[in-house]
Formats: structure tokens, C-alpha cells, sequence
């Protein structure tokens, strides 16, 4: 589980410098986190870890990240956004 210190370190490690990225992650953290189950929780976090510029590709839709687990999350990501 995730400590609200945890969070914050999060929070702040979704600040990228690409202000489409900010947009969506920081938000994403700030409201859906908490809420998300510890595997997605997991998941997330590893996508944080990924390349400034795969982010970019994935959360504009202009390409799809070869893990399924961070594609599923990407388009969690997205839906929150994105509302259908």
C-alpha cells in the first residue's frame, strides 16, 4: 500500500517538463490514484518509469506501448480524461 508520502513523491514525479504529460498524469495521481487496486497502483508507478518520450507516443495516441499492462493503464489514463 501507498503511504500519502508516497503520493507526493509520485505526484512530484509527474511533473515532465512536457506540459501534455503533466496535464494528464498529475491529475490522473492526484484523483484516481488512491483508488486504483494495488496491481494497477504497481502498474502505474512502472509507468512512471518509462521514457519521456513513450509516454508522449502512448498518451497521444500516436503509438502503443508493447507491455499490456501499461497499455491498459495508459488507456486508463485516457478514459479519466476522456470520458466516452
Amino acid at each position: 500500500m501507498y503511504t500519502e508520502e508516497d503520493i507526493r513523491r509520485l505526484t512530484w514525479q509527474c511533473r515532465r517538463g512536457m506540459l501534455e504529460l503533466d496535464v494528464l498524469l498529475g491529475p490522473f495521481v492526484e484523483t484516481t490514484f488512491r483508488s486504483l487496486n494495488e496491481a494497477d497502483q504497481r502498474c502505474f508507478v512502472r509507468l512512471l518509469d518509462c521514457e519521456d518520450q513513450d509516454l508522449f507516443t502512448w498518451l497521444m495516441q500516436r503509438g502503443e506501448s508493447e507491455d499490456a499492462d501499461i497499455q491498459r493503464m495508459v488507456r486508463m489514463i485516457l478514459e479519466r480524461v476522456q470520458p466516452s
